[in-house]
């Protein structure tokens, strides 16, 4: 559908894999050469259509299908940063169940060509279908400080059901330095405070960026932003308590952890693996790390609070990793009680989902490298 609503002629195909391989720079070393307009340009915004936009598709998907958004009939939906409408296109791909339920976009991006990219590919996608669905596109960006985070336009109308924000922070918080952990802090207390403003008091707020460790960083501070802000994590956090990947509990290399989910990608197009092998960007696995938050609720679960069960629901947030030359086998997780180191042999490990829960019983026993509960699947 991208290849008709956006036809490339065959001229400048050869030079697609080029393109795209400089636009991954740009994103990731070459970041002090991008300029706020780089999608501005045809060739950039071509690469970007035909590799990164997939994959975003093809992770938000994966996460939105699985999500307990609760949407009703005229519910609005912030879109912040929404480029090509990813998220308007992945909702309609993946959940069906939301195709007849009238809502309305607001889909805010600083480029105007990335939004009209957008529209036209969204036109295309539903053409046929009854589409109840309205989509604004606005232009205007996000405006963020150590001091102030804040829109650059006015979003009108009523208050939204649900403000998305989908890999935006990537571009923004490395603007300040690895050791710059309070400005990190104050960028994310900011933007907690923007996003809680902007959505109504029973609705929700989705941030989800790439699976690296800046990402999962990040997110654990907004996660506290929430909760100070009256929102409660709904997804993937188990419990209200602080982050057990923060850095708040004891252990030498704790901070090395972070929060991602990954899954393979053996169900992508053919076309998209073999454009990213051409452009050196093979991807064998997608990696996401994400908040799902919500109006505060009683019954979650608070930290400290005793748990009658002796069973912990514990979330998977790592791959599976040998433990010495015992044969036994590892992965992180985390639960109310904190950081879980969950040990057991290579194949039920691995058995078990990136993201799923699992029930274990934790007792005394405490990892000395990582400080966390150990608990056998």
């Amino acid at each position: 559908m991208i290849d008709e609503v956006f036809p490339l002629p065959g001229r400048f195909r050869s030079g697609l894999p080029r393109d795209v391989a400089e636009l991954s720079r740009l994103l990731t070393s070459g970041r002090e050469d991008r300029s706020s307009s780089y999608l501005g340009k045809p060739a950039l915004l071509s690469a970007y259509l035909r590799y990164f936009l997939p994959w975003n598709i093809f992770r938000l998907s994966r996460l939105l299908s699985s999500l307990q958004l609760q949407l009703k009939a005229h519910d609005a939906i912030n879109d912040l940063g929404a480029g090509p409408l990813t998220l308007a296109v992945s909702l309609w791909l993946c959940r069906p169940d939301l195709r007849a339920v009238p809502l309305e976009f607001r889909c805010l991006d600083r480029t105007p060509a990335v939004l009209e990219a957008g529209k036209k590919l969204f036109t295309a996608l539903i053409a046929g279908a009854d589409c109840p669905w309205t989509v604004r596109a606005i232009r205007g960006e996000l405006r963020t400080s150590r001091y102030k985070a804040s829109l650059s336009v006015e979003i009108r109308g009523k208050p939204a059901a649900l403000s998305a924000v989908v890999n935006v922070y990537n571009e923004i918080f490395w603007n300040y330095s690895p050791h710059d952990r309070d400005g990190l802090r104050q960028l994310a207390y900011n933007n907690a405070q923007l996003l809680s403003s902007l959505t109504e008091s029973s609705g929700s707020i989705l941030v989800m960026e790439p699976g690296i460790p800046r990402s999962g960083e990040f997110i654990s501070r907004l996660r506290t932003g929430l909760i100070n802000e009256g929102c409660s994590p709904i997804s993937p956090c188990t419990h209200n308590g602080p982050c057990p990947l923060s850095g708040s509990r004891p252990g030498k290399n704790v901070k090395t952890k972070w929060c991602h989910f990954a899954f393979d990608t053996e169900d992508a197009p053919i076309e998209l693996h073999r454009l990213s092998a051409a452009a050196n960007l093979p991807k064998e696995r997608a990696v996401l790390s994400f908040i799902l938050a919500g109006p505060a609720s009683p019954s979650r679960p608070l930290a400290g609070k005793s748990v009658k069960s002796k069973l912990e629901k514990v979330r998977v947030i790592s791959d599976s990793f040998p433990l010495g030359d015992s044969g036994e086998w590892g992965r992180y997780g985390c639960c109310e009680r904190g950081l879980v180191l969950v040990t057991g042999s290579r194949r039920s490990l691995e058995g078990a989902l990136s993201g799923g829960l699992v029930e274990l019983v934790l007792g005394g026993r405490i990892d000395g490298k990582s400080g966390a509960f150990v608990g056998e699947l």
